[in-house]
């Protein structure tokens, strides 16, 4: 079992009866589970990942019945991976006062009572949690945003996430043949700044806009910051079956000209060089952002081999029309509540792995299979 410096973290957040959350920058070896709290589950270091859960952009400040619906998958772990509170909704925030509020909305949602209650979590942030839509490096409050972060899902003062800058973070677990590695950026606290289209929100023929950035010229600024590129390598080079590599935002998705991994083109191809120069067989993205459920799929030249990005995006926003153009996507894409499920199927001798998206009351929207053999 890969290990980040040794070290096992037990996420307890004592607003929430007998909760518990678990996260792990390093699963332990033995394969013995951590001790925790009552009506609360561990994530084992021998665990056998077979479904995921995972989904983003959750107002804590209004009715989150999905929960419902994602507790019912029965998954061995959940996935919060960005804006999993809205800090600047309705006002930008002025201190750590804000921060609690969202944070202690979320902690009241009895669905979320329910899933900590039973389920592993590992969190990332995205911009609102981070603090400012859209915002980056720039964002004066960006260490009362970690230490909220750090706060709400119990990250222990002896962590190493508390002596370097950012939250990023990753695990693996399971014997193997089954070793599945989680790996969560954090795509805010080292992103330098966006550019800005020329046309602005330039009108689409059909009547719908354009996001307003445009790709920074080639090699201008960074998304994940020179430590964190150099820790992803080493996460990238330890032995795993599946990497399940969250980004808050899209990676294979850019068309739409909103936030995404092509607002950094030179950072983009970085990541897919380091996947195929460390050897890093099995990456499947998870991203979120865009209030959408879709999946990309990047076969093109220059590609390790065909990456997919499963985006879910958006616990309890109003349903609408997209028409965001997306020449990765596989399958439809909708507006409306939903979550991401991915089960992975050890048996025989070629596992797969299939990606499902779910509405709010747990309906399929959409799904794709994969063979694991295959990304490699």
């Amino acid at each position: 079992v890969a290990e980040e410096e040794d070290h096992v973290w037990v996420l307890r957040d004592d607003r929430v009866p007998n909760g518990l959350l678990l996260d792990a920058a390093g699963a332990r070896a033995e394969g013995d589970g951590v001790e925790h709290g009552s009506g609360s589950a561990p994530l084992r270091a021998d665990a056998v990942i077979d479904t995921i859960a995972f989904g983003s952009c959750a107002r804590s400040d209004k009715e989150q019945t999905i929960w419902d619906a994602i507790v019912a998958q029965d998954p061995d772990v959940f996935l919060f991976i960005g804006d999993n509170v809205y800090v600047d909704i309705p006002d930008d925030p002025d201190g750590p006062e804000d921060f609690q509020e969202k944070y202690d909305q979320l902690a009241a949602q009895p669905g979320w009572q329910q899933l900590v209650a039973g389920t592993p979590v590992l969190a990332t942030w995205d911009d609102h949690d981070f603090g400012l839509n859209d915002a980056g490096k720039e964002f004066p409050l960006k260490e009362v945003a970690k230490d909220h972060f750090v706060d709400f899902y119990g990250v222990p003062a002896d962590h190493p996430m508390m002596s370097r800058a950012g939250i990023y973070h990753a695990v693996t677990v399971g014997p193997p043949g089954q070793r599945v590695q989680f790996i969560l950026l954090d795509t805010r606290t080292f992103r330098d700044a966006l550019t800005r289209h020329p046309l602005g929100r330039e009108e689409r023929p059909d009547g719908t806009r354009y996001g307003p950035y445009t790709p920074n010229p080639d090699g201008q600024g960074t998304l994940l910051g020179e430590a964190q590129w150099q820790w992803l390598e080493q996460k990238l080079r330890e032995p795993a079956d599946v990497r399940i590599v969250a980004s808050s935002i899209q990676v294979v998705a850019y068309e739409h000209r909103w936030e995404s991994w092509g607002n950094f083109p030179h950072e983009r191809r970085r990541l897919y060089d380091l996947i195929d120069s460390t050897g890093a067989d099995g990456v499947v993205f998870i991203s979120g952002d865009r209030h959408l459920i879709e999946i990309s799929h990047d076969a093109e030249p220059g590609t390790p081999y065909p990456l997919w990005d499963f985006t879910s995006s958006g616990f309890n926003w109003k349903p609408g029309k997209v028409a965001d153009p997306n020449r990765f996507r596989v399958g439809p894409v909708l507006r409306e509540p939903n979550f991401g499920v991915i089960h992975i199927d050890w048996s025989g001798e070629s596992p797969t792995l299939t990606m499902v998206g779910r509405n709010g009351a747990g309906a399929k929207l959409l799904d794709a299979t994969v063979a694991v053999g295959a990304l490699k």
